[in-house]
């Protein structure tokens, strides 16, 4: 085989290579960044995230916890045995209506959880 197409070869599968490699930094930079943003919070491990605070608003029972490598939070509030409810501000401001009582929770991705009772129809 000619030297010349020795390296011509040899050119080509570097750049390739080079390719390549560029391409997995850029994906892994777009993974590392959709996790710290919090719209992929639903994929990181479970020890990611801090621990569960109990507390208690308008009546209802909460449980919130936040994440420790981004922008999100979780949290699960009860009334009794009668309703559950679920909300994860992953990168946004997650807000959900009660069925029993006419109350508006809010969920910001810092884990601060607020509600308001609406005035009864």
């Amino acid at each position: 085989m000619p030297l010349s197409s020795r390296r011509t070869r040899t050119a080509r599968t570097l750049r390739l290579a080079g390719a390549l490699a560029a391409l997995v930094v850029l994906v892994s930079a777009g993974i590392v960044v959709a996790v710290r943003e919090g719209s992929a919070a639903g994929l990181m491990p479970e020890r990611s995230w801090g621990p569960w605070t109990d507390g208690g608003i308008e009546g209802w029972s909460t449980h919130v916890r936040v994440s420790t490598w981004g922008d999100a939070a979780q949290a699960d509030i009860h009334f009794g045995k009668a309703e559950d409810i679920s909300l994860r501000a992953y990168g946004k401001t997650a807000r959900v209506t009660s069925m029993m009582q006419p109350t508006v929770f809010t969920l910001t991705p810092d884990g601060r959880l607020t509600a308001h009772r609406m005035s009864a129809p």
